[in-house]
């Protein structure tokens, strides 16, 4: 899932992406500026639809709780548990590439 939004001071998203991994579990890579956040994670759903849906609901639910900036999902990316594992295995090569529109 990537966020966005106004200015943030970096350390004050960083305190509150460690909140949120405290939080949630299974909390995987996490990537931030002070203008937005990379963040993965692992979830079970009965569709992708369900899965989207609790991804896209994750950042504003714990937003209070855990200190995250006011920023927006401008995208989230949802892949079932193959192609994740396989992505992870050494020698898959570099993720794909992401382009903001």
């Amino acid at each position: 899932m990537t966020v966005t939004g106004d200015p943030v001071e970096p350390l004050l998203v960083r305190s509150a992406l460690n909140r949120l991994t405290e939080e949630r579990p299974f909390i995987g890579p996490v990537g931030f500026t002070g203008q937005g956040a990379s963040v993965s994670y692992w979830d079970e759903g009965d569709s992708m639809l369900d899965v989207a849906s609790l991804a896209l609901r994750m950042w504003d639910e714990h937003r209070t709780s855990a200190g995250l900036p006011s920023w927006e999902v401008v995208g989230l990316e949802v892949v079932e548990k193959s192609v994740h594992d396989a992505r992870s295995r050494p020698g898959f090569g570099s993720a794909p590439q992401s382009f903001q529109l």
